[in-house]
């Protein structure tokens, strides 16, 4: 078996959690672990010596002589080339050596990672009285059971499988003659394509078979053990601890001693926002102004109306709620001969698949970033530095200096905000790049534009384009909250709307170029390509813009069409004209429907949601409050599905520019209801009463529709 990369460079997702604490099912077998070495991050330094052979320690592996534990500490005696260390360190922050209540007998750990914090050329001075001696087992052992596991799931059709190991995705293949490849993602080859993704529990739930036979063979029936890996060099695994009575996973990672400097440079970006809101302003007038001061305009007179407010609600409190109609659903044929009037762009066609959640999405976009020969158009309002944006962000550079076309278009201001906040699951020792664009740029043939915000106004378009062959257009930005924190939603699409989301960026493009106004204008008037392709079926591009508010009065006009049903999944209900649509839609009987999180990434949304959820509930609109935080924008109306970027707030729906697909073909609803709704209503629990307003709640609703 060979690997493509070096295991050591990918970073931890639960860093700093104890193994105990409570987890989804994940490793339904006796001990398996290690299967590929997964990296992490650790911190630590000491005062010890370090070795003085640094050339020595990058090739040669670590050879775990004797192996102890005890007092919240481990220790390990190791041999590197002809020499003897002794190491350890202090794991009680992330392993904790007692039962789990509650656990099932099959289900391990999350595998975690523990660093050496110390290694010195003298023996220890006394071990714990408790410390309890580890059985060593060689790299071959390691090797051995690792391999069998993972031939296990290898397809020999030609393709490979992704198996994602919550922090890492790896990619297995077999080649031509029956050798088995492993190589990060990012690497993978582009002449093989992905056939699966498998998550670990299902990885371990094969292999649990494998593992029983193997420990059977070797004659293993201690509970608790470690394994040499082989791995090698800084940053490497060179130990996995292993407790098959506590279901405990444990690698060492062998990290440089000296302390890592990581600059969170607050300052850095605030002079960066500071600089673009300048220039989003000043040079932007000079090359926008008609786009500029059209803006201007728009968001003066929708602050002017969002200031008149009306007290709608308190007419409907004393009347009773009505039962729910048995009306059949709006007709749809009718309905999107009312589109055509209402979108600024003609239906088009295509096929579509949705992918739930970052380990659908990213797998399959990284798939398809790896194959492509001729172009890459990414936008985003967010590219992120954290390490899962930087791996995506490599992954473009090194397509583009191997001659890919690769463009990525930037909102500014959303980008520099996004790096300013941190995902909880953030390695420790991640040291982001300062500048995103610069990053990307660097070493590279990435071609990068960043899109002004003027009078705080943004992009908020997630699309991606590649080969002109598959688009991707939802609610993901580029960053590990979407791979690995956030219920979000993407799709995937083919057919002639993919040519159209192409023209879509490609004027984008233009208008975020040095010619300004003038490229936007060029861009329109360039002829428009379509291939010939399979069509699919009937869909729209929906946008908004400042003074095209097609996503807005598109769904007003479907929630006040709709006769059977409304499902919405949205994490921002700032909008009162769109709140009022709903209420009077469940007063005439419809069943209404809204999943909203009560946490979201905006702390003072929290509480405004309250006030809307509670006018919801006391107007028969059943509320789901999803567990966690949910990022997707979906909605149903009687069969009519609505999916893309814009949230129910006043930047989405009046002032930023936003893209939704929408369609009426049960292909598109028919997905949402079974991938999305379903599953979310049965897994949320729904309110059954209000929830306690706070007085300041009412303020922060008010500043709400102006921020948001």
């Amino acid at each position: 078996m060979k690997w493509l990369a070096q295991v050591g460079s990918c970073e931890p997702k639960d860093r700093g959690r104890r193994s105990n604490v409570e987890r989804p099912p994940i490793l339904p077998s006796l001990l398996v672990a290690g299967i590929l070495l997964l990296a992490g991050c650790a911190s630590g330094s000491s005062n010890l010596s370090v070795l003085d052979d640094s050339s020595e320690l990058e090739t040669l592996p670590m050879v775990a002589l004797e192996g102890y534990r005890g007092d919240g500490h481990f220790y390990v005696k190791y041999q590197l080339g002809g020499r003897i260390y002794y190491s350890g360190g202090n794991w009680s922050e992330r392993v904790e050596l007692v039962e789990r209540p509650g656990t099932p007998a099959a289900n391990f750990a999350v595998p975690t990672l523990v660093p050496m914090q110390y290694r010195q050329s003298e023996p220890w001075q006394g071990l714990p009285a408790e410390a309890v001696e580890i059985p060593i087992f060689g790299a071959d052992q390691w090797q051995l059971l690792r391999d069998r596991l993972l031939r296990s799931v290898v397809p020999n059709d030609g393709t490979g499988v992704v198996v994602d190991f919550g922090h890492a995705e790896y990619f297995l293949y077999n080649d031509p003659s029956g050798e088995l490849w492993v190589s990060r993602l990012q690497d993978k080859p582009p002449n093989y394509r992905v056939q699966s993704v498998l998550q670990f529990d299902e990885f371990m739930r094969r292999g649990r078979p494998i593992l029983q036979q193997y420990l059977l063979q070797q004659g293993i029936t201690e509970t608790e053990f470690v394994f040499n890996t082989g791995d090698a060099g800084w940053y490497s695994l060179p130990f996995l601890y292993v407790n098959t009575e506590l279901k405990l996973l444990v690698f060492v990672r062998n990290l440089p001693l000296e302390p890592v400097a990581v600059t969170r440079m607050a300052g850095v970006r605030n002079s960066q926002a500071f600089g673009h809101l300048t220039r989003s302003h000043l040079s932007n007038l000079l090359l926008r102004p008609v786009s500029s001061l059209y803006r201007l305009f728009f968001v003066v007179t929708d602050t002017a109306v969002a200031t008149v407010r009306f007290d709608w609600a308190t007419g409907l409190a004393e009347k009773p709620v009505p039962p729910l109609a048995d009306l059949p659903p709006m007709d749809l044929r009718q309905w999107e001969l009312e589109l055509d009037r209402v979108g600024s762009r003609p239906q088009t066609s295509g096929s579509v698949e949705l992918l739930v959640d970052g380990e659908e999405f990213f797998p399959r976009f990284i798939d398809s970033l790896t194959i492509a020969q001729e172009s890459v158009r990414l936008q985003t309002y967010i590219f992120d530095n954290d390490d899962y944006a930087v791996q995506i962000g490599e992954l473009l550079k090194r397509r583009s200096n191997e001659g890919v076309e690769v463009r990525v278009l930037l909102d500014g201001f959303g980008t520099i905000a996004g790096t300013m906040s941190e995902s909880e699951t953030l390695p420790e020792f991640h040291v982001p790049p300062p500048s995103v664009r610069r990053f990307l740029e660097s070493d590279s043939k990435v071609e990068v534009r960043q899109k002004t915000n003027p009078w705080f106004t943004g992009d908020h378009v997630k699309s991606i384009v590649i080969d002109q062959n598959v688009a991707y257009v939802g609610g993901m930005n580029i960053g590990r909250e979407y791979r690995y924190d956030w219920h979000d939603l993407m799709m995937e699409l083919r057919g002639p709307v993919v040519d159209k989301l192409a023209r879509e960026f490609d004027i984008s493009w233009s208008h975020a170029g040095p010619m300004g106004d003038l490229g936007f204008l060029v861009g329109h008037a360039r002829p428009f390509d379509e291939r010939n392709r399979e069509r699919g079926f009937p869909m729209r591009i929906l946008l908004t813009a400042p003074g095209n508010y097609e996503i807005y009065d598109a769904q007003l006009r479907a929630i006040r069409r709709a006769q059977s049903h409304i499902y919405i999944q949205n994490a921002y209900f700032t909008d009162d004209r769109m709140l009022r649509e709903l209420v009077l839609a469940r007063r005439r009987g419809v069943d209404v429907r809204v999943v909203v999180p009560m946490e979201t990434d905006h702390g003072p949304i929290t509480r405004s949601n309250v006030l809307a959820v509670n006018v919801m509930l006391d107007n028969g609109i059943r509320v789901y409050i999803y567990p966690g935080f949910s990022h997707v924008k979906a909605a149903i109306y009687d069969g009519w599905a609505c999916v893309g970027s814009a949230n129910f707030d006043r930047f989405s729906l009046r002032l930023n520019r936003e893209l939704n697909i929408a369609s009426s073909d049960p292909a598109l609803s028919g997905q949402l209801m079974e991938r999305l709704f379903e599953p979310d209503f049965e897994l949320s629990p729904e309110l059954i009463e209000r929830i306690p307003e706070r007085w300041v709640d009412h303020l922060v609703e008010i500043v709400g529709d102006y921020l948001y």
